[in-house]
Order: C-alpha cells, then sequence, then structure tokens
C-alpha cells in the first residue's frame, strides 16, 4: 500500500489515558475536546492551518482552566484529529490509503485552505489522493471501505463516486494488456518490461495471464451499498452481462449460507461473511436478496441454473418479497432445460405442507417455460408427427428435454399420497403432446401414482391415463402395460391393440431391409472374390433378421387370437347384461380388429408362453366382472 511521510519533526505527542499532551517545552494554553478524548496543545499552530480553529479560539473565553474549545462531528473521531494536530505541529505521520479519506474530509471540514498556509493539508490530501490512491486498486479499493464510515462527508467531496469510476475503470480493463502497476491487484510485481521482479531484480519470468474474475474477491469485501453502486458503474460502461452475473454470484454466495448447503466441499463456496456480519441476520439476507434479484441480468444463461434454484429456495425459507420469488421463478423458466431432477425437488416450506415437495412452484416455472417456448419457439401445427418424433432440431430439443425432466419429476412426486389428483394431472398436461417423442416416462409416473392411491375409482383411473397415448409407448412399455393389473380394460385393450400395430410395422420393415439386402446380393454377384468377407457378415446378418421376422409373425398370430377371444368375451359379457356398453366397445375404441394371419415359416416362439398369461389374466378379470354383473341384476 503506497504511502507518504507527512512533517519534518520527531513525535513529540504522547497520551495519558483519555488526554494528548504536545511535549514542546511550552506549557499549553488551549483544550480540544473531540469526543471524549482531550487534546492539550497550543493555540498559534491550530489557527494558523485552520479555519474553522481560528474562529473557535476568538470565540472561546477563558476560564480558570484556561481556553477549552469542543469540535463537534469531526470526520473520523479523535483517531483522525490527532493526525490533524500533528500535520498542524508538522510532525512526521504517514499519509496512507487507509487513512487519507478521513483526512481529507476533517481537513474540509475545519477549512485547512491555502488561505492559512502553503500546501495546506486539503491540498496534500487531495494531490495524494488523484496522484497515487487513485491510479491503484488495491488502494482505491481501501479507500472506498472507508467512505462506509463517513459517507455523508465523502459523498459532498465526490470521493466515493471517484473511488467507484477508478475500480470499474480497472475491472474494465484487461489487465492482460498492461504491465505494472495495473497488474499490482493480485500476482508479483513486474518490471516495466512485464518480468516478474523479486526483491526489486527482474527474473526473467513471465506473470501468468489473468482471467476476468480477478477483481471479484476484492469487490465481495464492500458493502451491499457500495457494491450495488460499482456493479451499477460497471454495466454502464459495457462490461459483459455474463462477468457481471458471475461477480454478484460470488457475492451472493459469500453472504447468503443457505446458497452453499448443496454445494460440495469447493473452499471457495464457504466464505466467511465480512461486510454484513458473521454470520448474517435474515433481515439483511432478505435484504440482499432483493437486492441480487435486481442486479442479476434478466437475459437467459447468463446466470447458472443451479444458482437460481438456490436463491429461489432461499428466498422461500427466508419468506422474502412475493415480487422477488416470482422473478426468480421467471428466471428458472427461461433456462428449465438446463435444470437437473434435483435442482426441481425443492421442498415445501409452506405452513400447510399440503405436500412433501413444492409441486405448485414446478407448475409456475413450467408455465413460464411453456410460454417462452410458445412465443418465440416453432409452432407444433407447421411439424408433422413423424418430425415431431424423430426431429433433432434445435427448436424442439429444449421442450423435449423439459418434458423428461417432468416426467422424471413426476416419478419421484407421485408416491406422495397427500398430492391430489388434479395437481398431478394438471403438471402432467401442462407439457405439450409434441414434446414428448416416447409417453414412457409418463406412463411409469402414472404406474407409481397408481400403485400409491389405490383409492382411486375406475373413473379417475381413466381419467388420469387419458394423459397418455399408448401408440407412444414402446414394445417394452407395452409389455408391461398389458399385463398392469392397475391400468383400467379401455386402456389395456388400447395397448394390446397398438402393441399389434408395431410388430406389423416391425415385420413390414424386416421385409423391407430383407428386399434391399436380395436387391444388394444380385447387383454385387460380380465382386464376390473382392468382398467374400464382408458378403459373408452380410448373408449372416440376413438370416438373423429372417428369424426375428419369423419370430415377429407367430408374434402377430398370437395377438390377434387374443384380440378375437377378447372381443368374445366382451360381446359374451354385453349380451349377459343386456345393454350395448360392452357391445358396442369397439366402436368406443375407434378401431376395427380383422384376423388377418401372416404367413410364416415353422419356428419357435419364445413369447408364446407370456401372451397366453396376458390373456389368461385377462379372462380372469372378466370373468370376476361378469360375476358382479349377474349379481347385480
Amino acid at each position: 500500500m503506497a504511502c507518504v511521510k507527512l512533517g519534518s519533526k520527531t513525535d513529540a505527542f504522547h497520551r495519558q489515558g483519555q488526554a494528548w499532551f504536545c511535549t514542546t517545552g511550552l506549557p499549553s494554553d488551549i483544550v480540544v475536546e473531540v469526543g471524549e478524548m482531550s487534546f492539550h496543545l497550543h493555540k498559534f499552530p491550530l489557527l494558523s492551518r485552520s479555519g474553522v480553529m481560528e474562529r473557535l479560539i476568538s470565540e472561546a473565553s477563558e476560564g480558570e482552566e484556561g481556553c477549552v474549545i469542543t469540535v463537534p462531528d469531526i470526520p473520523g473521531g479523535a483517531k483522525t484529529f490527532e493526525l490533524v494536530a500533528k500535520f498542524c505541529y508538522g510532525v512526521k505521520f504517514e499519509l496512507s490509503a487507509s487513512n487519507v479519506v478521513y483526512l481529507r474530509c476533517a481537513a474540509e471540514h475545519l477549512e485547512m485552505t491555502e488561505d492559512y498556509g502553503e500546501d495546506n493539508l486539503i491540498t496534500q490530501t487531495e494531490a495524494f489522493l488523484s496522484q497515487v490512491v487513485l491510479r491503484n486498486w488495491k488502494d482505491s479499493l481501501k479507500a472506498l471501505q472507508t467512505c462506509d464510515d463517513i459517507l455523508p462527508y465523502a459523498e459532498e467531496l465526490n470521493i466515493t463516486k471517484r473511488c467507484i469510476e477508478s475500480l470499474a475503470t480497472k475491472a474494465s480493463t484487461d489487465p492482460n494488456l498492461f504491465g505494472w502497476p495495473v497488474r499490482e491487484h493480485g500476482g508479483p510485481m513486474q518490471s516495466p518490461g512485464g518480468s516478474v521482479l523479486w526483491n526489486g531484480i527482474s527474473t526473467g519470468a513471465r506473470p501468468k495471464k489473468s482471467s476476468s474474475d480477478w477483481w471479484y474477491e476484492d469487490a465481495s469485501t464492500l458493502s451491499l451499498p457500495l457494491y450495488q453502486r460499482l456493479i451499477s458503474v460497471m454495466e454502464s460502461r459495457g462490461i459483459k452481462q455474463e462477468i457481471i452475473a458471475a461477480s454478484i454470484t460470488y457475492y451472493a454466495k459469500k453472504y447468503l449460507p443457505g446458497l452453499n448447503r448443496r454445494q460440495g466441499n469447493d473452499s471457495s463456496t464457504h466464505l466467511k461473511p465480512v461486510s454484513l456480519g458473521s454470520p448474517p441476520s435474515e433481515e439483511d439476507q432478505k435484504l440482499l436478496l432483493e437486492e441480487v434479484d435486481r442486479l442479476l441480468p434478466f437475459q437467459k444463461r447468463v446466470v447458472p441454473t443451479k444458482f437460481l434454484f438456490g436463491l429461489l429456495r432461499t428466498a422461500m425459507i427466508l419468506r422474502a418479497n412475493p415480487s422477488c420469488i416470482s422473478n426468480f421463478e421467471k428466471r428458472i423458466g427461461m433456462q428449465l432445460d438446463q435444470a437437473t431432477l434435483e435442482d426441481l425437488l425443492m421442498p415445501n416450506f409452506s405452513y400447510s405442507m399440503e405436500t412433501l415437495y413444492n409441486v405448485d412452484c414446478v407448475q409456475r416455472i413450467l408455465d413460464h417455460f411453456i410460454a417462452m417456448e410458445q412465443t418465440g419457439g416453432v409452432s407444433p401445427c407447421s411439424v408433422d408427427d413423424e418430425q415431431l418424433i424423430g426431429s433433432s432440431g434445435p427448436s424442439l430439443t429444449p421442450i423435449t428435454m423439459v418434458a423428461k425432466l417432468i416426467d422424471g419429476y413426476l416419478a419421484e412426486v407421485a408416491p406422495d399420497v397427500n398430492l391430489k389428483l388434479p395437481k398431478f394431472q394438471a403438471l402432467a398436461a401442462a407439457v405439450p403432446e409434441y414434446a414428448r417423442p416416447l409417453d414412457d416416462g409418463l406412463y411409469r409416473a402414472m404406474d407409481i401414482y397408481l400403485k400409491s392411491h389405490p383409492w382411486l375409482v375406475e373413473s379417475e383411473r381413466e381419467q388420469l391415463c387419458r394423459l397418455m397415448d399408448c401408440q407412444k409407448l414402446s414394445l417394452e412399455a407395452c409389455t408391461h402395460a398389458a399385463q398392469n393389473e392397475r391400468l383400467p380394460l379401455r386402456i389395456v385393450v388400447q395397448v394390446l391393440f397398438f402393441e399389434q400395430l408395431q410388430l406389423r410395422s416391425s415385420i413390414a420393415d424386416c421385409f423391407l431391409v430383407s428386399e434391399n439386402l436380395d436387391g444388394s446380393r444380385q447387383l454385387r454377384s460380380g465382386f464376390a472374390m473382392s468382398n467374400e468377407g464382408g458378403w459373408a457378415t452380410t448373408v449372416r446378418e440376413n438370416q438373423v433378421l429372417k428369424v426375428g421376422m419369423d419370430n415377429m409373425r407367430m408374434r402377430v398370430s398370437e395377438l390377434e387370437k387374443e384380440c378375437s377371444n377378447m372381443r368374445q368375451e366382451i360381446e359374451k359379457l354385453g349380451r349377459v347384461k343386456g345393454s350395448s356398453t360392452w357391445g358396442n366397445v369397439s366402436k368406443k375404441f375407434g378401431f376395427k380388429i380383422k384376423s388377418q394371419m401372416c404367413s410364416a415359416q415353422e419356428g419357435s416362439v419364445t413369447n408364446q408362453h407370456n401372451a397366453i398369461e396376458k390373456v389368461e389374466k385377462l379372462k380372469e378379470r372378466h370373468g370376476k366382472h361378469k360375476k358382479d354383473s349377474v349379481k347385480d341384476e
């Protein structure tokens, strides 16, 4: 830290308790009281340097104890007046970044101008402040920190503004473009040529390049009002939003303990608070949260999503302003595709504790994301189904990721017995249909919910299952759903039907592949000798495909039999009950089942037993329903 020695005499001041005495050999003729401290001094050195002291001395009356005057409201108090007195006596003392602001304000307060002596205190402190302190990062920072104690005086003299301008200029300048003294903030001293100095000797080594975050730690030592002003000036100077947001993130993590609870063991995230106390009060944290919300750029992908979730969680715990919480939710909604399942699993901090997790908050965040996608994304009406399912375009990728994320979240919250069906349905239905290439994740979440809520009636189960598109289930999911006793019968029949369609489509694809392979064989027959090894591999693959195709043919045949048997059972139930409820089930489902047997070679069928077991289970369920119907009659 830079400093300058003022005065030429040795120290002639000594302290006794709450009093200072000047040992110049002459008896004291005036007592100056500053706060609880008394200074036994002489009139002439004081009145010859200060206009205020001259007036106070002339107005003071001589008492029994001599002339006694009181100097009220001096910036910096008794400690600063001690340095002022030494300056008046010409005693040596150091002028540094730690005391220059106090002395500059005290000199102005005491009217220590050039009218009361050449090179008076105002001139010398102003020169040191402008030519030394404001040219150095560390000294500017230290001077700005001292402004907090005497802010009204520093503001009146524009010292606070000048220090902030100095810091903003240096922070917005790439330190790699300069040698000393800009690089003096953190690394070793450098020579004008740029090499590292050791004890003033050039080592020839080049210093390491500085990153854009070199000033974050220093700026975080400022109080919140001064830090806010520094960030505002930096924004006006056009510093990148990413750099501003990163600095605010660093500051918030330092003074909000709740943000570090889910962080790792990185020591950089466990910093002790400085300006706001240790630990900060809830009111201080709440004020900081609201200020962070105001300072953070309202821009997509500038602030890490995990950090935003931490702010939102902390705001809920501290019960911050509702507008502050809403703004954090909107920020997260803008980049929900970057969130993880762990981020979404926020506990419910409300007094009612209706659900374990805050589902309402996730619903609002999802609504913000959908609104953003609909205003700035591709309209789903302009894209056909095949493109929606198979597309990997940039406009659909984020919403597809969010759909997968929400399905995972639904599966996590589904076991909560307090989660009401309308709330579960609303969250699942908020995701557009085109956002899910497959409904396997949604089916899994619904199955968990049905298992955890066995008291749901049949109509509620059907209402829930309408959210799922059976055509968008994979073969594995279809197989599971066909044997799932928790699903309504209507859904099981639809699943079996669309499973049959998928198998037929797969067989058609196999035929197409086989034909292409046969055509390739004819076209390449003239090159058999040169490609003998590759052709042998192709033949083996073709044989494997044919075997798989035969197995799928048999599977389709079995499924057709299952559907035929089920139709007969349903028609019987309809005739017994005397109504058209089950007799017209095929019309309600909206599809026709025709027996179309595919010619197939003889082969083993690995899935035959599973199909028979499914039919037997369905028959048992239909038999129970039939008995119940007879009893009702």
